[in-house]
């Protein structure tokens, strides 16, 4: 059976992506920049890759998103030009109504954390996705990226 989680995002896309200066600091500075994104679905739903592009703030990144049919969640891979090759430590998870919520265990400067990412407005055009951080095992929740889409 085809997945079609990630269909909304397949095609070129632009973006406003706004970031926290300073993250797990408890200041509240952002700053603002655009990207385009390229997304392809590939294997009848069950893969989706892409390419986030920032030159303004040299920021090159891939995406890959591989769904497990078995135990229902999907694995998302985060690789950046500076990452040195490496893929993050996937988060893992799925859609409910509508909304796709992807958590792992990670590191952030050195400090365990919880890492969260969220994807929703998916049938209203201009989808979202955010990035949070967990220093405390996922009781309290600290938004450090937020990117909105719009069809380029």
């Amino acid at each position: 059976m085809r997945n079609t989680d990630f269909d909304f995002l397949a095609g070129h896309w632009t973006s406003r992506q706004r970031r926290l200066v300073k993250v797990l600091s408890g200041v509240d500075e952002w700053y603002e920049f655009d990207a385009t994104l390229d997304c392809q679905v590939l294997l009848d739903g069950s893969g989706v890759f892409d390419v986030l592009r920032a030159p303004e703030r040299d920021i090159e990144g891939i995406t890959l998103r591989l769904f497990n049919p078995e135990e229902r969640v999907w694995r998302i891979w985060w690789a950046a030009k500076t990452s040195g090759g490496q893929l993050d430590v996937p988060v893992v998870g799925r859609f409910t109504d509508g909304v796709g919520v992807f958590e792992c265990d990670d590191t952030w400067e050195g400090r365990p954390i919880r890492v969260r990412y969220t994807w929703s407005g998916a049938d209203t055009g201009q989808p979202r996705w955010e990035q949070a951080f967990s220093p405390d095992g996922g009781r309290t929740w600290e938004v450090n990226w937020v990117a909105t889409f719009r069809r380029d």
